[in-house]
């Protein structure tokens, strides 16, 4: 088995907006991870998204819902990430916000203690909005290319 010594990078937040589909959209972005080694480590890709509900113009949320969806995020990171903060599971890559959704996104060091909590609280209707999460196994950071790479 290969070792590998991991430093946990502080994050680096990038805020970047766009138009999608003549839509506009926001995204924070951790800059950190762009030159993060080893990659490997943290080979898969956590994206959970979100259902907004009460928005204003252009599918963004209201000031209300804004504060319900970034309080659900912060226990969600807390979560996803464990209680060890030298050696978390999880690294935050990205929060998007676009067309009444919102997405979160982590890299996973192992998937099953994020996967067994969320089952959790859908077993338990807990969650503040409907959402959806895929959990992909993701080596090469392929599906982080748009986030690490735009407007780098």
């Amino acid at each position: 088995m290969t070792e590998y010594r991991v430093i946990i990078p502080d994050e680096k937040p990038r805020i970047i907006e766009f138009v999608q589909d003549g839509l506009y959209g926001i995204a924070y972005i951790n800059r950190s991870l762009i030159d993060f080694q080893p990659k490997e480590v943290f080979s898969w890709h956590l994206s959970i998204m979100l259902d907004i509900v009460d928005t204003v113009r252009n599918g963004m949320p209201s000031k209300k819902e804004r504060a319900l969806l970034d309080e659900f995020g912060d226990v969600l990171d807390t979560n996803i990430r464990g209680q060890d903060e030298q050696k978390p599971n999880a690294l935050f890559l990205a929060r998007i916000t676009w067309n009444k959704t919102r997405e979160l996104i982590w890299r996973l060091y192992d998937p099953e203690p994020a996967d067994k909590y969320l089952q959790q609280i859908i077993a338990a209707n807990s969650s503040p909005r409907p959402f959806d999460y895929c959990i992909d196994s993701d080596k090469d950071w392929k599906l982080a290319e748009w986030h690490l790479t735009r407007n780098v």
